[in-house]
């Protein structure tokens, strides 16, 4: 076998080598990392998503705080972050506002279509539970792509029920990390954090979500 054929046999032996443990390795990843069952993260139907025009920032997203609903009615130490929204009049609200009632906070756009999509069944679910959990719908309001007329004019035509919200100064979505939207997260009475959507939420999956924090009221 002349050297130049032996040196190409080698290079391809080594090759696949490379590719196998590559697979290998992947497979090990892949399984390590995967979404665990214990976890009460939801699982949006789909990964679509639009990137919103924010910085990034250092707040770690929400997670989930226990494997069971039931679980969630031990009080936390560890609350979601507190923040400051504007109410259609300019009146400022709290999260610490609700403290005792549920909370489901959803980071929204008009020019957001995974969001339009997704705010039937919000409206729906406000409808149901509107009078037992709290909905704050804030609108990603930068002033320029997304505005207070635009978010009220699409809310509006589209007949929504549920009141909306402004971060105005864009202070909550870096306080939740909230680069992508649509993001939704779910909060217990008790003021701490037991799950998070990350794109558009069937309406399972938004009803999971909130028996989650309604079973925990």
């Amino acid at each position: 076998m002349k050297k130049k054929d032996l040196l190409i046999l080698i290079l391809g032996f080594g090759l696949l080598l490379l590719i196998g443990g590559a697979a290998l390795l992947y497979g090990e990843l892949s399984e390590e990392y995967a979404p665990q069952d214990g976890l009460l993260t939801l699982a949006p139907t789909t990964q679509e998503t639009v990137t919103a025009d924010l910085p990034d920032t250092d707040v770690p997203a929400v997670t989930a705080e226990s494997a069971s609903p039931a679980d969630t009615t031990a009080p936390s130490s560890n609350l979601a972050p507190d923040f400051t929204v504007y109410d259609a009049d300019g009146n400022a609200v709290h999260l610490s506002d609700f403290i005792g009632r549920p909370v489901v906070v959803n980071f929204w756009a008009s020019w957001c279509p995974p969001c339009r999509a997704e705010m039937p069944d919000f409206d729906a679910a406000y409808a149901e539970y509107g009078e037992e959990i709290v909905f704050l719908m804030v609108n990603m309001t930068d002033g320029f792509q997304e505005t207070k007329e635009k978010a009220i004019a699409h809310v509006t035509e589209a007949g929504y029920r549920f009141p909306i919200y402004f971060d105005t100064a864009q202070s909550t979505a870096y306080a939740y990390n909230a680069t992508s939207l649509p993001a939704t997260y779910f909060i217990a009475a008790d003021g701490s954090p037991v799950a998070y959507g990350i794109g558009m939420l069937d309406a399972e999956s938004l009803a999971r979500g909130i028996a989650m924090i309604h079973s925990a009221d």
